[in-house]
């Protein structure tokens, strides 16, 4: 899902707290075990060291949620931040593929499937992610990439 508002819009959002957005953030759930791995994948193959992960528990993390209204109390989905716009779901996850450069790229094959299915899926793993995948807290994980790349 891409979202269709103006460029860095969140900035003219007062209820957003300002925050360094000159690289990619991702909002993810801090207590999701398949979003805490998400944060691996994308900690460990950032050669850049420009992505920033910030937990959806967060105040900042619900400040944005809200902002592209998401419920940060019942998230189906992740949000991307990649030069002021906004991107969730598998959209997403195809833009962070094609951040993050070589074999990732391949993400984008995902575009094939029509966005109506594409989105279904999604909600369907992003609803069951905590009985599927199990709970964590990532924050606390002592992976030293994910905690370097932290916004708290």
């Amino acid at each position: 899902m891409n979202f269709d508002s103006a460029l860095y819009s969140y900035r003219h959002d007062k209820k957003v707290p300002e925050f360094n957005d000159s690289g990619p953030i991702c909002v993810m759930d801090a207590h999701c075990s398949l979003c805490a791995r998400g944060a691996k994948w994308i900690a460990h193959n950032d050669r850049s060291n420009a992505f920033r992960i910030v937990p959806l528990q967060s105040d900042l993390g619900n400040a944005l949620m809200t902002h592209y209204a998401m419920d940060p109390k019942d998230p189906t989905s992740w949000l991307y931040l990649a030069d002021g716009r906004g991107y969730a779901s598998l959209d997403a996850l195809i833009r962070v593929g094609q951040r993050l450069g070589r074999v990732w790229r391949l993400l984008a094959i995902l575009r094939i499937i029509p966005k109506g299915l594409r989105d279904i899926l999604y909600r369907t793993v992003a609803r069951n992610r905590y009985r599927w995948f199990g709970t964590t807290d990532l924050c606390s994980l002592p992976d030293c990439e994910v905690q370097k790349r932290l916004m708290l």
